[in-house]
């Protein structure tokens, strides 16, 4: 095994780490003996830092690649649906027929809310962001369903992660029906997962709703290509939360919470604002200069974590341009500007020579926008896809036996010891 040495006390002391290898991406140092010299590391963002051990995601932001279970996105992407990527994400391997027709049928067999879990809605105002929605009855699913909220039996987290990939389409649907004041749409049965959270959100009782099989493609790979990112940051929310022993419903719904921050889970949100406050390919000139002048910022481009083109933006790309044509909104003024500023971005030096591609988030906020979704859902409908890998990282670090609760350390830098003087004395 490789090791490196670390000198420290002015190369008085030194103690060997060793290297551990994944069986892709860099290799780690592995620092948990580092606590013996009386030192901590310090890695604010935790950039540098491997938190856990996973079998799930790989991601190598260079060469633009991205794996679920060892399955680059792409292909998943093209020949795979939503429930089989689930499938994969949770077992390790895909399904075979019958696999993949069991797994469907008890997903969506636990589709239905416990019905006083309605009654939850009605203590929300009725324009509450349906985020906050989210947050409160993903957590509250833990006061209804006691038979499996046992983290230590096998059985019960199985349960769960059926439970919780069946349940939230249906709470997030229900979210955005109660805001618009349209009465509950229950799932309905031959349909498939993206069908039926069309169904869901758009049905009503008067008219019978048909579902537009290239709409509940493109929805299906939103899911996708959202339904794991490795080690982000409510990813690792859930799991700190899970560390503790929190029952899964709870780790959910703070995986929820940390994906409702702008920074995380609202960049398809913003394309939509910045395309609004762009206004028409008139001023695409003047603000695309605002760019280059560090006045504007762009969203929806570059990647904290690809340093080349996302490879999911690619895949969102081509079914961005299959739903614009088959809702014939290429003409549309919001999604002519929308491909204008695409064209500029994928020619323009300023912006080839920095890598500032469009990412996924660009075009999964054109083609929600298209579809009808507005933008308040967009944010639910990412922690409804992100929902499984979630899952996925709970249950591999719970079944881990050297899961210890996480305890992260600190540089104190506030006061030193001081002693307490009585109100009457201090000055």
């Amino acid at each position: 095994m490789d090791k490196v040495t670390l000198s420290y006390n002015g190369d008085q002391n030194s103690i060997e780490l060793p290297v551990l290898k994944g069986s892709l991406g860099p290799d780690v140092v592995d620092i948990r003996s580092f606590g013996k010299t009386g030192l901590f590391t310090y890695d604010p963002g935790f950039l540098a830092t491997a938190s856990c051990e996973s079998k799930i995601t790989f991601i190598d932001g260079d060469l633009g690649q991205l794996y679920y279970r060892g399955y680059p996105i792409e292909q998943l992407a093209e020949h795979s649906d939503f429930l089989e990527a689930c499938y994969l994400l949770l077992n390790g391997e895909l399904p075979n027929a019958k696999e993949k027709a069991d797994f469907d049928y008890m997903v969506m067999r636990h589709n239905m809310l416990h019905d006083q879990i309605l009654s939850f809605y009605k203590g929300f105002r009725r324009d509450a962001h349906p985020m906050a929605v989210m947050v409160g009855v993903v957590g509250a699913l833990s006061a209804f369903y006691h038979d499996s909220l046992d983290i230590n039996d096998p059985h019960h987290r199985e349960v769960s992660a059926f439970r919780l990939i069946a349940k939230v389409p249906t709470i997030a649907a229900q979210a955005y029906r109660y805001n618009k004041g349209l009465p509950f749409s229950y799932p309905k049965g031959g349909l498939s997962y993206a069908e039926n959270f069309l169904h869901m959100m758009f049905s009503t009782p008067v008219t019978e709703y048909k579902v537009n099989p290239v709409l509940a493609k493109a929805l299906d790979r939103i899911f996708i290509l959202h339904a794991d990112h490795e080690q982000n940051a409510s990813t690792s929310t859930v799991r700190l939360a899970g560390s503790s022993g929190a029952n899964p419903f709870a780790c959910i719904a703070a995986g929820i919470a940390c994906l409702w921050g702008p920074s995380h889970g609202g960049a398809n949100e913003a394309v939509l604002k910045m395309l609004a406050e762009i206004g028409d390919e008139s001023k695409i000139g003047e603000f695309i200069q605002g760019v280059k002048d560090k006045r504007f910022k762009l969203m929806g481009f570059g990647h904290r974590v690809y340093k080349n083109m996302d490879p999911r933006a690619e895949i969102m790309r081509r079914t961005c341009h299959e739903v614009l044509t088959e809702l014939g909104l290429q003409d549309d003024p919001k999604f002519k500007l929308a491909m204008k500023l695409e064209e500029i971005a994928l020619n323009d030096p300023y912006f080839v020579e920095r890598k500032l591609y469009p990412n996924v988030d660009f075009y999964s906020g054109i083609v929600l926008s298209a579809i009808g979704i507005p933008v308040s859902m967009f944010t639910p409908i990412f922690a409804l896809s992100r929902t499984v890998g979630w899952i996925s990282h709970w249950t591999e670090m719970i079944a881990d036996p050297t899961m210890k609760i996480g305890r992260p350390r600190q540089l104190y830098t506030g006061s030193p010891r001081r002693d307490y003087v009585p109100l009457d004395e201090r000055k």
